[in-house]
């Protein structure tokens, strides 16, 4: 395996090698799932099991993000009456799942991305199009460029 990193190192001293990008599923409708199919660039820096997890975990989050249940009509309900000006003083649901989101991504990048010399980034800063992975160039290994 690759030289363990720390993101602030990476951040400040690798050069980006590559950008990998995981596509939308779309085979179950155009609810928010992304594939899980490894991709081949990542093979020399983690194994595919520890991908796959993450991306489920991703899969089965924003699907908890946008379950429709009685709590989601309550706030329906409550915003209309309100002018939707209830938002001012109230997360929604989906925004809390949104921040959990950012949480878990952020736990992955320090425990498993980030010592492998990769970066997750969260898919809302992508427009929830893809998730995007930067594998960041390995000092050690490549010093004969």
């Amino acid at each position: 395996m690759a030289e363990t990193h720390s993101l602030q190192d990476i951040r400040q001293q690798a050069a980006v090698a590559a950008k990998v990008f995981v596509q939308r599923d779309y085979s179950s409708g155009t609810i928010c799932q992304f594939q899980t199919k490894f991709p081949p660039e990542l093979e020399t820096r983690m194994d595919k099991q520890q991908f796959e997890e993450t991306i489920r975990a991703l899969n089965t989050l924003y699907a908890e993000a946008e379950k429709l249940a009685g709590k989601s009509y309550l706030e329906g309900c409550l915003a209309c009456f309100t002018a939707y000006t209830v938002f001012l003083c109230m997360e929604t649901h989906y925004e809390k799942v949104l921040k959990k989101i950012a949480r878990y991504i952020q736990e992955q990048n320090d425990k498993i991305y980030t010592p492998r010399g990769l970066l997750l980034t969260d898919p809302i800063e992508r427009g929830l199009r893809v998730v995007e992975i930067t594998v960041f160039e390995d000092r050690s290994s490549g010093a004969g460029r």
